[in-house]
């Protein structure tokens, strides 16, 4: 069963830059990879401590991240960040 996406709308406007970027399709891979299994290994991920602790992390490269939480009870996957690391 896969899981459901919802985007902020921070997210939103970082899916415009990532788009005039070039990384919208590593964005997109790893989009589905967490929509089938947020947990999935490869690629690694990181579980995020301080403000943004209980949330996720992945590399879409080396400078940008794809970061999310995941709302188990409601089977969500809530994307926050697309773009630079952990504003």
């Amino acid at each position: 069963m896969s899981w459901k996406l919802v985007y902020t709308k921070q997210t939103q406007k970082d899916a415009k830059k990532l788009s005039h970027s070039g990384l919208k399709q590593q964005a997109q891979r790893l989009l589905k990879i967490i929509q089938e299994n947020p947990y999935q290994i490869p690629p690694p991920y990181e579980k995020l401590i301080g403000d943004l602790a209980g949330a996720y992390s992945r590399r879409i490269n080396i400078q940008h991240r794809l970061v999310y939480q995941i709302i188990e009870q409601e089977h969500v996957i809530k994307v926050l960040r697309m773009w630079t690391h952990y504003e």
